[in-house]
């Protein structure tokens, strides 16, 4: 495979498959040669991403409901309601500032280590192959689960074990073998107004918030964001106008980090071919070394994914690859095998210059 096409693919972390090893065998069996990191596939109890850690709150012993909050409303672009959600709170006698949560995150990313380079060393794995191990943020689980009046608490908490959680990966992983990346969605939805309140000061919480959790991890590890509108139903809970609140918020990163950002992915709707989308990202100071992904991959629609490879080519040139919008997990099984196609083909579309 010729450098130009090597990671000119990224995939977002979920894939609808029973294990870890069929996800690592399935992926590089049909993408190996044009990607440069691969995760696990979320398999098991982190298939629904963050509801996981929703389950781990609701048997924390230092975590109740909170009987006065009402509930969360979980609704998509449509209106569609998708789950109405009881919100948690520390209990009554309880200091957060001795409270661990026990995420999970560093055991399933050991485990999935382990059966990766297994398999690299078996050859089911190309050799120069990083493991992509994908984190949310303390705001991921907060904004879902967590009633309002204990967010303050209960973000610095978390963040002190997802950081925790963290640094236990960085010491079982290699670091020149590893790939960092940050999920960003609750802090998008925050700044489209979804939820029923927010914070007055929410932008500069969410730019320090992504500055701090950059900044922890090494140079030597690789690092991105994946900015998201969700996807709980397999559809977007709410539909971008453009991608100008993307920009905002990846600008911030940029202008703020401490490290470089190797990579930044953003979703582009089925819908959406159009130059309007797009067009915010134009004045977008992409790092040199940060390579853009564009989820602008549908499934069953090759014609559209080149519209709007085509799209995207004249507003940002050359130098991008290409994605899904978000993770498989909670889509149809059935859907994989014309995913993969759909990324091959697209890839063989962006390398031949597409509509010129």
């Amino acid at each position: 495979m010729s450098a130009p096409a090597r990671g000119i693919a990224h995939l977002i972390g979920s894939v609808p498959l029973a294990s870890t090893e069929e996800v690592f065998r399935r992926i590089a069996g049909a993408l190996g040669p044009l990607l440069s990191r691969m995760p696990d596939g979320e398999t098991g109890q982190r298939r629904r991403w963050v509801y996981w850690q929703r389950t781990m709150l609701e048997r924390h012993p230092a975590m109740e409901v909170d009987t006065d909050a009402g509930l969360l409303e979980l609704r998509q672009w449509d209106g569609s309601l998708l789950r109405r959600t009881d919100l948690l709170r520390f209990g009554p006698g309880v200091d957060p500032d001795g409270v661990d949560f026990p995420t999970g995150y560093a055991e399933a990313a050991r485990d999935s280590w382990a059966c990766f380079e297994r398999l690299r060393g078996e050859g089911a794995v190309p050799a120069e192959m990083r493991f992509q191990v994908c984190l949310p943020t303390p705001m991921s689980s907060a904004f879902m689960y967590v009633s309002p009046r204990a967010h303050d608490d209960y973000l610095r908490v978390y963040e002190r074990s997802l950081r925790r959680a963290l640094a236990d990966v960085l010491t079982a992983i290699p670091h020149r073998d590893l790939s960092i990346q940050w999920d960003i969605c609750q802090e998008v939805l925050v700044f489209e107004g979804y939820f029923a309140s927010r914070p007055a000061d929410y932008r500069d919480r969410v730019f320090s918030l992504l500055k701090r959790l950059g900044d922890a991890v090494p140079g030597d590890v690789e690092m991105g964001y994946h900015l998201c509108y969700g996807s709980p139903a397999d559809q977007h809970l709410v539909m971008p106008k453009d991608t100008a609140i993307l920009a905002e918020i990846s600008r911030a990163i940029f202008s703020m980090a401490s490290r470089p950002v190797d990579f930044l992915h953003l979703p582009v709707p089925r819908e959406r071919d159009d130059a309007d989308y797009v067009a915010p990202l134009r004045s977008l100071p992409l790092p040199e070394r940060t390579r853009l992904y564009l989820g602008l991959i549908h499934h069953a629609d090759a014609e559209g994914d080149r519209r709007r490879i085509d799209t995207a080519r004249r507003t940002v040139g050359d130098g991008f690859g290409v994605a899904t919008e978000c993770g498989w997990g909670r889509g149809d099984p059935a859907r994989l095998d014309s995913l993969l196609e759909s990324h091959r083909r697209a890839v063989d579309y962006l390398v031949a210059g597409g509509a010129r």
